[in-house]
């Protein structure tokens, strides 16, 4: 599968945020990842649907929305309407997970599950069948800049062969200290979808970096 760059926005200037957008994908990046943390499921709060409606008439790249939040299905409605085109949620915090992506699906978006480092892949394999993406977290969500957790790997590669186990064809997402070096582990160990924040914006050479990321 084609491998897409998904910048992360958490680390972009938010007083520039439309041009921060814009120079990441005249970069070459596809997709713009926004991490919307409640400062409950994770500790930080950084932004809500306003901004995103704010931002979406600014780019045509896919919204990335990344729900680190507690009871998602209450925000699911405003990310839509806001102009999401994905959005995540974390398995951790969802008693009805197929109730959501059916949610998520009935408002035109694609439907994403997170898993947080030290969650199972069992709390996603039954739902494999009914999302378009899954998203690995390759360090503790909450916070930019971490060291990526290698023992990842790992779960990447069971949940590749899970997928191709049941003949379906899903997007591997990673999030978390994605950057020229690690890129290349988890694209091997079978992900697509790379998010990275401050391997991208804080590079003298946004272009360089994203391609490096992609591999090029």
């Amino acid at each position: 599968m084609k491998t897409i760059i998904a910048p992360s926005i958490l680390s972009a200037d938010f007083a520039r945020l439309a041009d921060e957008i814009k120079k990441v994908t005249d970069a070459g990046a596809e997709y713009i990842h926004i991490d919307v943390m409640d400062g409950t499921f994770v500790p930080n709060i950084t932004l809500g649907s306003p901004v995103v409606k704010c931002i979406r008439p600014t780019s045509k790249a896919v919204f990335d929305v990344h729900l680190m939040t507690e009871h998602p299905e209450t925000h699911v409605e405003s990310f839509a309407k806001a102009g999401a085109d994905i959005i995540t949620f974390h398995a951790e915090v969802a008693r009805h997970a197929n109730r959501i992506t059916q949610q998520i699906h009935s408002l035109g978006c694609k439907a994403g599950i997170a898993i947080n480092p030290s969650t199972s892949l069992a709390a996603v394999e039954e739902l494999l069948e009914y999302v378009d993406m899954i998203l690995v977290m390759t360090v503790n969500p909450g916070f930019g800049g971490q060291k990526f957790i290698s023992s990842m790997l790992d779960k990447i590669r069971r949940l590749s062969k899970m997928l191709a186990d049941k003949n379906l064809q899903r997007d591997i997402e990673v999030d978390g200290g994605i950057n020229a070096e690690t890129s290349k582990l988890v694209r091997d160990a079978g992900a697509n979808v790379l998010v990275a924040g401050s391997a991208i914006y804080e590079s003298a050479d946004v272009a360089t970096a994203i391609k490096n990321i992609r591999g090029e």
